[in-house]
C-alpha cells in the first residue's frame, strides 16, 4: 500500500515554512495523542504517521531529499536514509520537547509521586441564585451536596478493620504512583492502573466501600453569602469536595452565586438606581416623592417644577454594600414624566385650554420642543421648501 504525502498528512503546503510545520505537528499530535484516544487503533496510527512526517519535513536535509525522490529516498538506503530516521531526535530543538509535554499533559505535572496527593478528591461545583437584598445584607444558606465522604468502616484507609497497616507497596508502580511508557520521542507518564496513582494497594479491603477508603452520601452544608456579593462570584469551600482516594486529602466545593434581577432596583457596583414615573403635573408643577431603599428604608427626594424625562437625582450612601467594606454606593433617582392617558371630557378640555394659553401668553412653557421645531423651520427654508 503507497504511504501517504508527508506535507498532506500534516496538512500544510510543500512552501510551508518551519514554523508553519511545528504548529501542523503539534495540532496532530495533540489531537491524535494516545493518552487522550486510550484504545482508538485508528488514532494509534494517524500519530504514527504524523510523527514519521514530521521527522523527516522538520530536517532540512531530509526535506530536500524528500522534495526530489519522495518516499524513495528513504528506502535501500537512499539519500536521507539512517541518520536520525526514527522518532529519537528533538522536533524542537533545546528545550522545544518539554513545552509541548508540559502543554498537552500539564495536568500531571501536580501528581508527582504516589501517596495521598495523588488520590485527592475531586472537586465540585454548584450554584446557588439569591435574592438583591440577600447580595446586599449577606445571608447564611443551606445546601445539599451529593458527593463521596470517608467511608466510616474504615476510617478512609480502605482496608477491612480500619489496619492502614494493612496497605502493601504497589509492584506495577514500585510505589510511585505512576507508571512510563516510550512512545516515539515522547516519555508518556500515567497513573498507575494498579494502585489508581496512590503507591499502594490493599490486601484485605473494607466490605464497604470496597478499598476505596470513601463511599457516596448526601451531605448538608452551611455557605456564608458575604455583604456586597456580585452576580458570578465563586465562593470556595476548601476540603468540602469529593472525599481522597483511600485518606487523600478531599478535593475543594466552589460555589457560583447568580443574583436575581429586582423588580425595582438595578446594580451597578456599588450604585444602585431605581426609575421612578412622575405624573406630568407632578413634573410640572414639582414636589416631593416617597421612594424605597434597598435596605428596606424610605428617602423624600424633592422634585423641582418643569423636571423633564431623563433628569437624574443623587442620594448619597444609599446605594449597595461594599465587599469587605462598611462603606455603601449612591443611589439615583432617574425620572421618567407619564403622558396621561383615557382622558375625560373635562381633562381633554383643560389641556386645550393649557395649550391655548401657552400661545397667548408668550412664554416659553416648552423650550426644548419650540427650539427643535424653530431649527427644521431653518432647515427647511435654506433648502427653499
Amino acid at each position: 500500500m503507497a504511504k501517504k504525502d508527508y506535507y498532506e498528512t500534516l496538512g500544510v503546503a510543500r512552501g510551508a515554512s518551519e514554523e508553519d510545520l511545528k504548529k501542523a505537528y503539534r495540532k496532530l499530535a495533540m489531537k491524535y495523542h494516545p493518552d487522550r484516544n486510550p484504545g482508538d487503533k485508528e488514532a494509534e496510527a494517524a500519530f504514527k504517521e504524523v510523527n514519521e512526517a514530521y521527522d523527516v519535513l522538520k530536517d532540512a536535509e531530509k526535506r530536500a531529499a524528500y522534495d526530489r525522490f519522495g518516499h524513495a529516498a528513504f528506502e535501500g538506503g537512499g539519500p536521507g536514509a539512517g541518520g536520525g530516521g526514527g522518532f529519537g531526535g528533538n522536533p524542537f530543538g533545546a528545550g522545544g520537547f518539554e513545552d509541548i509535554f508540559a502543554e498537552m499533559f500539564g495536568q500531571f505535572g501536580g501528581r508527582r509521586g504516589g501517596g495521598a496527593a495523588a488520590g485527592r478528591g475531586a472537586d465540585l461545583r454548584q450554584e446557588m441564585t439569591i435574592s438583591l437584598e440577600e447580595a446586599f445584607a449577606g445571608t447564611r444558606k443551606t445546601i445539599r451536596v451529593q458527593s463521596s465522604v470517608q467511608c466510616d468502616a474504615c476510617e478512609g484507609t480502605g482496608a477491612e478493620g480500619k489496619a492502614s497497616s494493612a496497605q502493601q507497596t504497589c509492584t506495577t508502580c514500585g510505589g510511585a504512583g505512576k507508571v512510563r511508557a516510550q512512545q516515539g520521542f515522547f516519555l508518556i507518564e500515567r497513573s498507575c492502573p494498579t494502585c489508581g496513582g496512590t503507591g499502594r494497594v490493599i490486601k484485605n479491603p473494607c466490605k464497604v466501600c470496597a478499598g476505596a477508603g470513601r463511599v457516596q452520601r448526601e451531605r448538608t452544608l452551611n455557605v456564608t453569602i458575604p455583604a456586597g456579593v456580585e452576580d458570578g462570584t465563586r465562593i470556595r469551600l476548601s476540603g468540602e469536595g469529593e472525599a481522597g482516594l483511600r485518606g487523600a486529602p478531599a478535593g475543594d466545593l466552589y460555589v457560583d452565586i447568580a443574583v436575581r434581577p429586582h423588580a425595582l432596583f438595578q446594580r451597578d457596583g456599588a450604585n444602585i438606581f431605581v426609575r421612578v414615573p412622575l405624573r406630568m403635573t407632578q413634573a410640572a408643577l414639582g414636589g416631593a416623592v416617597e421612594v424605597p431603599t434597598i435596605d428596606g428604608g424610605r428617602s423624600r427626594v424633592t422634585i423641582p417644577a418643569g423636571t423633564q424625562t431623563g433628569d437624574q437625582f443623587r442620594l448619597r450612601g444609599k446605594g449597595f454594600s461594599v465587599l469587605r467594606s462598611a462603606a455603601r454606593g449612591d443611589m439615583y433617582v432617574q425620572v421618567a414624566v407619564e403622558t396621561p392617558q383615557n382622558l375625560s371630557p373635562r381633562q381633554r378640555e383643560l389641556l386645550e385650554q393649557f395649550e391655548s394659553e401657552g400661545g397667548k401668553s408668550g412664554q416659553q412653557s416648552s423650550p426644548e420642543s419650540e427650539g427643535f421645531f424653530a431649527k427644521v423651520k431653518e432647515f427647511w427654508d435654506g433648502l427653499g421648501r
